[in-house]
């Protein structure tokens, strides 16, 4: 049936599309439920996506182009790490620059790169599984990057809410000074997991330059990393919830394309405006809720630099 086939070449395509929010999404969330709140998605993105293709292109390889991508944006995070815990900088603008630093490097160092194509990765059909009727072609005939995001999912779940490390973390996010005094490393643990958001945040980016278009151009994020801090609220920073609304946004977007490719009678320029105008939408609504029900899902203190003794 035709109708079949089109809703499962979407949802097929929203997969792919949400792939690189799920990454940098469950990333953020990494970082923000140790108390750290990373702004700088975009940039770390950025990075990540340019030395992906760099590293493929120049080695024939994506695989090292995804781990040299994913090296980049720990890189990158490393600087938010030391200006936020050693030094206790403002997290927010330590982030912002983070971003800008991130759009200017990338920039720079991938201006000869713009618009070649590289090696990238290709749909691997799972044995049995991907003939599974809609479920089978959507889930289980993707490339390997989107597979390892699938089951990230999971893993952080389990991570974040079902091990020690992560009730750490979680303590950490929510009463440093307490954690502190039953002998957590505050600064050791933040430290670690910004790291690990920043890994995520350049493999995304990786992803969108290795996977999804298999080539470099200039900001070719576009506003992915704003609508990942976005959706970690939409979320609840909650791994499963980001993921659904990772693969929404995703959904929007490609929908959008294919409106414009069927020629709909609606101006380009609102079609390619849906997913951000979902993502404030979405905060609008949140914020409304968390008015009504008095209460804040956010680790009680993200954003906040830890003294001690204070």
């Amino acid at each position: 049936m035709p109708e079949l086939s089109f809703i499962t070449d979407l949802l097929a395509a929203s997969i792919q599309a949400g792939t690189p929010l799920l990454l940098a999404c469950l990333g953020e969330i990494i970082t923000e439920r140790s108390g750290n709140l990373n702004l700088g998605a975009e940039g770390m993105m950025l990075v990540g996506a340019m030395t992906g293709f760099a590293t493929a292109y120049f080695t024939g390889s994506p695989v090292l182009g995804a781990i040299a991508g994913s090296l980049a944006g720990c890189g990158m995070s490393l600087i938010h790490a030391f200006l936020t815990v050693s030094l206790q900088a403002s997290q927010v603008v330590s982030g912002l620059g983070l971003t800008i630093f991130g759009i200017g490097l990338s920039g720079f160092l991938g201006v000869n790169l713009v618009g070649l194509k590289g090696p990238g990765f290709a749909k691997i059909p799972i044995p049995f599984l991907s003939d599974i009727p809609i479920i089978g072609p959507v889930f289980f005939n993707q490339d390997a990057l989107v597979y390892v995001a699938l089951l990230l999912v999971p893993l952080t779940w389990y991570y974040l809410f079902r091990s020690r490390p992560g009730l750490s973390v979680r303590a950490v996010g929510e009463n440093p000074s307490a954690a502190d005094a039953w002998g957590e490393s505050v600064a050791k643990i933040r430290y670690i997991h910004v790291l690990m958001g920043g890994l995520l945040a350049g493999l995304a980016g990786a992803y969108l330059s290795l996977g999804y278009t298999h080539m470099w151009m200039e900001n070719m994020v576009a506003g992915r990393g704003w609508i990942a801090v976005a959706l970690v609220i939409f979320g609840f920073w909650h791994p499963f919830k980001a993921a659904a609304g990772a693969f929404l946004f995703g959904g929007v977007g490609v929908l959008q394309l294919r409106v414009q490719a069927a020629g709909a009678h609606i101006p380009s320029s609102l079609l390619v405006m849906l997913p951000y105008l979902l993502t404030v939408g979405v905060l609008i609504l949140i914020t409304m809720r968390q008015r009504r029900s008095g209460s804040v899902d956010a680790p009680a203190a993200l954003g906040l630099p830890f003294r001690r003794g204070e």
